[in-house]
């Protein structure tokens, strides 16, 4: 499995972000709200854990939103830390 992870910056709007995680992510607005906050917090939030087929979908979806509303938004993927499932 594979993390999708959002990155802040200092132009990419907060409405954008909710919007592509509602959009993109299929996140209910409250939790894509909190997503949102914890990306402009900490620099890095966590968009969903998917296959690695999906996350690449959603990344390049999500790559084509941002540059169609020009908008810089950095998202990548990284491997699930093996251990971290629930048993």
């Amino acid at each position: 499995m594979w993390k999708v992870l959002l990155h802040n910056d200092d132009y990419t709007t907060q409405e954008f972000v909710v919007w592509v995680l509602e959009t993109v992510f299929r996140k209910p607005r409250g939790e894509a709200y909190a997503i949102m906050m914890n990306v402009h917090r900490s620099g890095l939030g966590l968009a969903g854990v998917y296959t690695h087929d999906v996350a690449s979908t959603k990344i390049t979806s999500t790559k084509q939103l941002a540059e169609q509303h020009e908008y810089p938004l950095l998202v990548t993927m990284e491997p699930e830390e093996e251990g971290t499932e629930d048993e």
